[in-house]
């Protein structure tokens, strides 16, 4: 039983220089995230670098963050195949692994349609126990989950949530006016995080966290506690780093960060390169300037 509520980080993958997991680090940041309180974890989103790990890498990831947390947040697995054979064998690994939840996008490579998009929910939705989260992310993935095509999934007792990513803010009301608590629904864009838990969101699946845990989770539990002008004030100083989420370099941007607040490394794996030049010198001002004026919690 998954609550799909709270914050929910989408852990980037640990890497050593030579392209091996890094072990070690990935037990310092889940650490972290769960003495900070966070409320689950994702392993191998896109934010994981999820087309570059093999199976048996997954496999060591949701093992290893099913043993740490003992049971204390649930681990969830990201699902993003170009086939339906594919998505559902992968949900089965997931299970065997010991995940207790899926986020699941849309298909890969292949633009489907409304009906073609239902109908890949609907069958890896029936080909598991595990409780599902969709992915919805038009801007990055060019496939829109409609309120209509959620409406139609909620024949799925499983297909539980939503990873709102649209960037539009007003879908949470859309969702809820449509479908009231029957579908949870999680904000995945850092930059309007807090707007959406104002306007009912029950969660964040947040990115910025993997370097800054405990910030997200005052932000969350100041605003879901009505206190807005305190979590504002988080919000207000996050702002500059939060936007390191909306770039096509996010991997890149917040492993550097993690790297400055000392909970992972800025390793990734190619074709993604390590930041170089100006580009670099403009992130890392990004990141000191807010470490210098972090706030006291």
């Amino acid at each position: 039983m998954i609550e799909w509520s709270g914050v929910i980080p989408a852990l980037t993958t640990k890497f050593k220089e030579d392209d091996s997991l890094d072990m070690d680090m990935f037990g310092v940041s889940l650490a972290a995230q769960i003495d900070a309180g966070v409320n689950g974890v994702i392993i191998g989103g896109s934010l994981g670098e999820a087309s570059t790990l093999r199976d048996e890498e997954k496999e060591m990831l949701v093992t290893f963050a099913v043993r740490s947390t003992a049971g204390k947040i649930p681990v969830i697995l990201n699902i993003a195949e170009g086939s339906t054979n594919e998505a559902i064998y992968q949900a089965a690994l997931a299970e065997r692994w010991g995940a207790k939840g899926l986020m699941v996008l849309p298909p890969m490579r292949y633009r489907s349609d409304d009906r073609e998009t239902v109908q890949f929910f609907k069958s890896i939705a029936e080909s598991t126990t595990l409780p599902i989260l969709i992915y919805n992310n038009p801007v990055d993935y060019k496939i829109e989950v409609t309120v209509d095509m959620f409406a139609e999934l909620m024949d799925c007792a499983n297909i539980q949530a939503v990873k709102e990513s649209t960037r539009d803010v007003s879908n949470v009301t859309r969702l809820r006016n449509r479908l009231g608590e029957r579908l949870k629904i999680l904000c995945g864009v850092d930059t309007i995080a807090m707007e959406e838990l104002v306007m009912g969101a029950d969660g964040w699946i947040a990115g910025l966290v993997n370097a800054f845990p405990k910030e997200t989770v005052a932000i969350y539990r100041l605003t879901k506690a009505g206190l807005i002008r305190e979590a504002a004030q988080i919000y207000r100083w996050f702002m500059p780093l939060l936007e390191l989420d909306i770039h096509p370099k996010l991997v890149q941007y917040i492993k550097l960060a993690e790297s400055f607040t000392g909970l992972g490394t800025e390793y990734v794996r190619a074709p993604r390169l390590t930041l170089t030049g100006s580009e670099r010198t403009r992130i890392e001002k990004i990141i000191k300037d807010g470490i210098a004026a972090r706030p006291k919690l």
